[in-house]
């Protein structure tokens, strides 16, 4: 049986996101962007330099972070670096990105970079996927395709974080 991994990885994603993500966060509002369920949550705080709250070494335990910060995060961290190391996009860090300053902004740019993201896998082809990550990756030896599938789980973990987080909002917790 001949398989199509690339297609395969791809669908993997955009099966999850078509069917399990993308309607759980239509309409997100501003409020619920930055809601704040804990004191001292960290944000997004797009007028500020570097924008972004964070801590290296990260405290323990980890400050709870808005949906702001892990969509922050999901573009940044997780997308928009690795589309530049690997696929041409523009380079990025943490310090230098415009977060969003609204809803619509920052899911405007999750689904900017997961096009990148997913155009970048279709052109790696099967032989891409066999290669070695590199350099710019902290496991350099892994193929392409364990990259794909690392920034999957990171996708479905944070996003359905995400989810999670505005099923808390719309039942009034901790407001």
């Amino acid at each position: 049986m001949d398989v199509n991994w690339n297609e395969t990885l791809r669908e993997q994603w955009t099966w999850h996101w078509d069917n399990q993500l993308r309607s759980r966060l239509d309409g997100l509002t501003d409020d619920e962007y930055f809601w704040s369920p804990v004191p001292e949550a960290w944000s997004v705080r797009p007028d500020e330099p570097g924008g972004i709250d964070f801590a290296f070494p990260q405290p323990t335990p980890p400050p709870f972070t808005t949906i702001a910060w892990r969509l922050g995060h999901v573009v940044v961290g997780v997308l928009a670096m690795r589309n530049a190391a690997h696929f041409g996009a523009p380079q990025v860090s943490y310090e230098k990105w415009s977060y969003a300053g609204t809803a619509a902004e920052a899911m405007s740019q999750v689904e900017e970079q997961l096009g990148v993201w997913l155009e970048g896998i279709r052109s790696l082809g099967e032989a891409g996927l066999a290669e070695p990550c590199g350099a710019k990756e902290p496991y350099p030896e892994l193929p392409m395709a364990a990259l794909v599938l690392h920034i999957h789980r990171e996708l479905i973990h944070h996003l359905s974080e995400v989810c999670l987080l505005r099923d808390l909002y719309a039942r009034g917790a901790g407001r």
